[in-house]
């Protein structure tokens, strides 16, 4: 894929929001983080945590987001999988961003 450092997906898909076999462009922030739920259909939670420095303290304190993520047909994910996510464009009224690959495949 053009721009970003992913390995391109074994399988294929005919979904038109796929970045790789579809026609969905990226663009913007690319993210890591570790998959909490993949119930939804072609949706997964992807947890991130990261550190934010308060200035009256001078410490950093420790905090984590979720993101729903669109998860195209080509990639398998389980509970507990590192993932690299890319945003998109608004692809649901949650959804912001399409996943680009699993770690460990």
């Amino acid at each position: 894929m053009v721009g970003l450092n992913v390995q391109e997906p074994k399988t294929t898909c005919d979904d038109p929001n796929c970045p790789f076999h579809g026609t969905l462009p990226v663009r913007g922030q690319v993210l890591e983080g570790v998959v909490v739920s993949n119930k939804a259909e072609k949706t997964i939670s992807v947890e991130r945590s990261f550190y934010k420095f308060i200035r009256k303290y001078e410490r950093y304190e420790k905090r984590k987001s979720k993101i729903n993520v669109h998860k195209p047909d080509c990639f398998e994910v389980n509970i507990g999988d590192l993932v690299k996510v890319a945003e998109c464009r608004p692809l649901s009224k949650t959804k912001h961003f399409v996943l680009v690959e699993v770690k460990g495949e």
